[in-house]
């Protein structure tokens, strides 16, 4: 498999990562995405849009924190991918950019959304890791993606 390969199947990975389903065990973002981030590198930074507040992780462990509350209150969160990955890999380092529909459903109801996100990776000794991130996220009409998830 070439690298190009590789980061397109990390970055589908990462995208169902995000899945979730009611019974499963409380979210925990390193134990999920241990594989993914790199949780060393001091040149992170990693953006949201669909963070209420909007901040900038400068590490992934911040990163977590940031989304591990809203995630185990979830009731469930499905996702598909629309369009990608599509990949850049040279060298060292790597983009990939893909597109997902999420239903994110909470105590408070569902929210469809349609979610473009560009990853960097960078070659470590433990493999591709994410240094950089950036998702942007628009909200769907109420009931846009029904029927396009199984059990949603």
């Amino acid at each position: 498999m070439n690298d190009e390969q590789l980061i397109a199947d990390l970055h589908r990975r990462w995208v169902f990562g995000w899945d979730r389903r009611e019974g499963d065990a409380p979210f925990g973002f390193q134990r999920v995405f241990g594989e993914f981030y790199d949780f060393s590198s001091p040149d992170v930074r990693l953006y949201d849009d669909f963070d209420p507040e909007h901040r900038v992780a400068t590490t992934a462990a911040g990163y977590g924190s940031i989304w591990e509350p809203a995630f185990r209150e979830m009731v469930s969160a499905h996702h598909a991918i629309d369009d990608g990955p599509h990949v850049v890999a040279g060298g060292d380092l790597a983009t990939s950019t893909l597109r997902f529909v999420a239903r994110i459903v909470t105590p408070a109801g569902a929210t469809d959304i349609r979610t473009t996100t560009s990853l960097v990776w960078r070659r470590t000794p433990d493999g591709w890791r994410i240094v950089r991130e950036h998702n942007s996220t628009a909200v769907l009409p109420v009931g846009e993606l029904d029927g396009r998830f199984d059990d949603a």
